[in-house]
């Protein structure tokens, strides 16, 4: 026994005494450290990204919430630091001999599983973040999804919530939304159609409603350059139609259009100029009858 204990413990020795032996743990440690090393340095640069994704912008393409971006910010960054450090570990692991293969097959089978059981909802979380920090829209934007349009009330990593103009809200779950049409990013281009009558003078209406369009800009702040009168754009079976064009800002070319129309009306009836509506003209012939006797 003692014979079996004193080579035990000279085996022991040699290998703690062996110089293989001090190189070996010394690479090992090493690796450690490089790995370490790293992951620190993927994080802050991962960290950095997200952060400049996330920045509060002094003039930002369109609106959004700030502070639902710099939850969804944190989420990432969280979830991002999870990852890196789940494969650090997996890679320090490995420098000390033990076979990942067993951990990775577990590991796969268990994010198969989820993947099937949860893949709609994973497709509606990817997409919410790619909407949200894609800028595609914002609370308060007013866009067209999925054949319905209104005003965003909420944008969630799941769902959207879009308020049509009779109040109803759509929950719509994210990973639907194929295409969308915002209507609040670039300016709105309003058109009003002017109809006058035939016997009307031409030249000068088409100088009242210059004058008019560009006292309406002068009050609206919605109107962001000068009215353009285009002329006449058609001829009606009892009116000439004049087609003016303004530029506003977004989704606000049918408020400006209401004004255009209640001022161009007051201007056109103080020049005496008459804008055309429908009558019924009733003529009766009388037939005379000569009788001879």
């Amino acid at each position: 026994m003692q014979m079996y204990l004193a080579g035990t413990w000279s085996t022991f020795l040699d290998r703690w005494i062996s110089p293989d032996n001090w190189m070996n743990w010394g690479l090992v440690v090493a690796k450690i450290i490089l790995i370490v090393i790293a992951a620190s340095i993927v994080k802050r640069i991962i960290g950095k990204v997200v952060a400049h994704i996330i920045a509060d912008r002094v003039n930002p393409r369109i609106k959004y919430d700030a502070r639902r971006a710099r939850t969804m910010g944190k989420l990432i960054g969280n979830a991002c630091n999870y990852t890196i450090n789940f494969i650090a570990l997996l890679l320090i692991i490995d420098q000390f001999g033990y076979s990942l293969m067993p951990l990775l097959v577990g590991a796969g089978v268990l994010g198969l599983a989820i993947g099937f059981g949860a893949q709609n909802f994973v497709r509606d979380v990817i997409t919410g973040f790619f909407i949200i920090f894609e800028d595609q829209f914002g609370v308060g934007d007013l866009i067209m999804v999925n054949g319905q349009k209104g005003t965003v009330e909420e944008v969630g990593v799941r769902v959207t919530k879009l308020r049509i103009w009779t109040g109803e809200i759509h929950i719509i779950p994210n990973g639907v939304i194929s295409e969308v049409t915002n209507f609040s990013i670039n300016n709105s281009m309003g058109v009003t159609d002017i109809s006058i009558a035939y016997e009307a003078d031409i030249d000068q209406a088409i100088q009242v409603i210059k004058e008019t369009a560009l006292q309406v800009k002068q009050h609206n702040d919605n109107v962001v350059a000068d009215p353009e009168v285009l002329g006449v754009q058609s001829l009606g079976a009892s009116e000439v139609i004049i087609r003016v064009v303004t530029e506003c800002k977004p989704n606000t070319q049918f408020a400006v259009g209401r004004q255009m129309n209640a001022e161009l009306k007051k201007a056109l009836d103080e020049a005496g100029i008459e804008i055309p509506y429908p009558r019924v003209v009733t003529l009766q012939r009388k037939d005379e009858v000569s009788q001879s006797g």
